[in-house]
């Protein structure tokens, strides 16, 4: 049987791939198919994806890169019908500029047995702004539904030559044929960096091209002259293609999935025009980050400095220590400005018509940080980082930053400020900073690579007193305290609701519980943790059968499913900070009953010491007594060591719902 389905999907993939990859093709029987043949739980595929990047030159512009893609898309399910829906970014920014023009797109639908054609109308296509630096064209298919096939054709246009768009071989959704070519002039040298665990089959090939350019020969004597002249040369062509290629999954704890996905971004290295001297953009970091820091928007902007000394002169009168000092811009930054949700290490408004009207973008905030720490003595520099939203900047580009917060440099260590997040603290960083490693640019030209990961687990400690009775029924009360990176998620997540709001929360989460008593302490004393408690009854966490009871002493706060489903995987386990959570439980069970089994104590420790887990149980007398504690020292866990997490969770999920079980005496 196995035999057979090989060589089915064998044939199929024979026969898909010995059609031409244009559009315009579709059948039938693509129209008819109703699951993927590979993976038939897909909710789309792409039918193929093709993309060719070419170098089109014009007298008066120049070399212009344009980048035509086109895609065939087959939808099988109502779940699938967001694949209808497209937003192509493109750079709309001071030094270079980017245009998409659709060509064609229609949706193809099997109607009566015969295929209807509905044609994309103007209404279905427009541009959305997203700031000053960013456009993204947005495209709505017509008629789409279970069944229809999507066609679109899209170029485009680029007037910047130092990077070509990256591309993706895989996506969320199976990909039956990718296939990307480049022809790239010999004027021009890219380097090549490719992501993700599939590789494609590449082919070159050097092909010969020419430019015709048009000159006038003016002459005073004489009616203007036109004279053309020819310039050959040759373009190496570089074709990817990847068949079958099976989707990429998501799954808990990932950074973010693009990080892992089969892709290639190409960065300018050289060019050698004819008659002119070789140019080489050197693609190191420290080269990086020393234009980052030249350009108008970003290293200018820390200089400036008479829009608040004045008020800064006040704020530190009669403050001498340097943590003080820091301490006091960090906090007059913070609450005075409020960030318009913005990134960019470029700054939108300015830091001073920012600082005037309490409102502006990352940079805007983040590099007047710097400024007036430095102007208040303080050893302060940018640092560029990617969000995780961005990915992690695997290879030197400038595109690879899309963040800039602020690090002062005392006693060999480097203190990292984000002052848009009202929450943070020093070294608390909002979670979209928490992404690997960024670069700190200090005046004297000089970069370094800053760790941008916590290194001290952040606490959180539960405390459970309840009681039993012999209907059972539990009462109780919980005491929860959330420190550094915990009570910062906290203060972000929660510090906005009101305590009814948050009683509604918890009943809503745990069906049956009834919460009252409820209150939180130190939301805004930043020095302390949050101590979170709260009174509770319920009357679902005990089974009774005949004359015994069973119950976990988790009770509601039990974790009943492993978050590490697949079998392999070949990405990182990202935890984002390293934390313990420990939990100390003691419940009294009702007069007329007595223990009868208890689950048994356990510890587990990984060997490099990335992971411990303990459950300490006993009894005394009625009470019994559990300590609980999960520490997870390592913020990311390399794919090595997953079935080991894997295994070590599903044995967390075992004692976590693991039951007591009471006898009536």
């Amino acid at each position: 049987m196995k035999k057979f389905i090989l060589a089915f999907v064998l044939l199929y993939t024979s026969l898909t791939f010995s059609q031409k990859i244009e559009l315009g093709k579709v059948t039938t029987e693509e129209l008819s198919e109703k699951k993927h043949v590979i993976d038939t739980s897909a909710v789309a595929a792409y039918l193929f994806k093709k993309g060719d990047v070419k170098f089109n030159y014009s007298q008066s512009e120049g070399f212009i890169i344009s980048t035509n893609v086109k895609l065939k898309i087959k939808i099988y399910k109502k779940e699938g019908y967001d694949w209808a829906n497209f937003s192509v970014p493109f750079y709309i920014g001071q030094y270079s500029g980017q245009s998409v023009d659709v060509k064609n797109a229609a949706t193809y639908n099997l109607v009566a047995g015969k295929i209807e054609k509905t044609k994309l109308k103007s209404d279905g296509e427009f541009e959305e702004k997203i700031n000053k630096y960013w456009s993204k064209k947005k495209i709505t298919m017509p008629n789409v539904k279970e069944g229809s096939i999507i066609e679109l054709e899209y170029e485009i246009k680029d007037k910047g030559l130092g990077s070509i768009d990256e591309w993706y071989f895989q996506s969320s959704i199976p990909v039956n044929y990718c296939e990307y070519s480049t022809y790239i002039p010999e004027y021009f040298e890219y380097n090549s960096y490719w992501k993700g665990f599939l590789a494609p089959i590449v082919t070159k090939e050097a092909l010969n091209e020419s430019i015709i350019s048009t000159y006038k020969d003016r002459s005073y004597v004489a009616p203007t002259q036109f004279s053309n002249e020819k310039t050959e040369y040759k373009v190496n062509k570089t074709k990817y293609v990847l068949k079958d290629v099976p989707a990429i999954k998501n799954e808990s704890y990932v950074n973010n999935i693009k990080n892992y996905t089969s892709s290639i971004t190409q960065e300018l290295s050289m060019t050698k025009f004819p008659n002119s001297t070789i140019k080489t953009f050197s693609t190191d970091w420290e080269t990086i980050v020393k234009k980052i820091y030249e350009y108008d928007d970003f290293g200018p902007e820390l200089n400036k400095t008479g829009y608040y000394d004045n008020d800064l002169n006040v704020l530190l009168k009669d403050v001498s220590s340097q943590p003080e000092k820091a301490a006091i811009v960090f906090n007059y930054v913070k609450g005075r400005m409020n960030w318009n949700g913005m990134h960019g290490y470029g700054c939108e408004n300015g830091v001073r018509k920012a600082y005037q009207e309490k409102t502006g973008n990352v940079a805007d905030i983040n590099l007047m940080l710097v400024s007036m720490l430095r102007y208040a003595g303080i050893d302060a520099n940018p640092i560029l980082i990617s969000t995780r939203n961005n990915g992690i900047s695997l290879f030197p580009s400038s595109s690879a930053f899309n963040y800039v917060i602020a690090g002062i440099e005392l006693d060999n260590q480097v203190v990292m400020l984000d002052a848009t997040d009202k929450n943070a603290l020093p070294n608390i960083l909002p979670i979209r900073d928490l992404n690997w490693f960024g670069r700190i640019i200090r005046k004297s030209g000089s970069s370094a690579e800053i760790n941008l990961m916590p290194t001290s687990n952040s606490k959180e400690s539960i405390n459970l007193l309840a009681n039993l009775n012999e209907n059972g029924e539990i009462v109780g009360k919980i005491r929860d305290q959330y420190f550094d990176y915990n009570a910062y998620i906290f203060r972000d997540n929660y510090g906005s609701l009101s305590k009814e709001s948050m009683i509604e929360k918890i009943e809503k989460k745990h069906e049956g519980l009834e919460v009252s008593e409820y209150d939180y302490q130190n939301l805004k004393d930043f020095s302390k943790p949050i101590v979170e408690s709260y009174s509770f009854a319920s009357s679902n966490e005990v089974e009774i059968i005949a004359d015994k009871m069973y119950f976990s002493p988790f009770l509601f706060l039990a974790t009943d499913e492993n978050p590490f489903k697949q079998e392999v995987r070949e990405y990182p386990v990202d935890f984002i900070f390293p934390h313990q959570d420990k939990y100390m439980i003691s419940i009294t069970i009702p007069e007329g009953y007595e223990f009868e089994t208890l689950p048994q104590s356990k510890a587990i420790k990984f060997p490099d010491n990335s992971m411990q887990f303990s459950y300490l149980i006993s009894t005394s007398a009625k009470t019994v007594q559990l300590i609980y504690s999960l520490d997870v020292n390592q913020s990311i866990v390399s794919p090595e060591n997953y079935n080991a997490l894997k295994e070590l969770f599903k044995e967390i999920i075992n004692k976590q719902t693991e039951k007591i079980v009471l006898k009536k005496v």
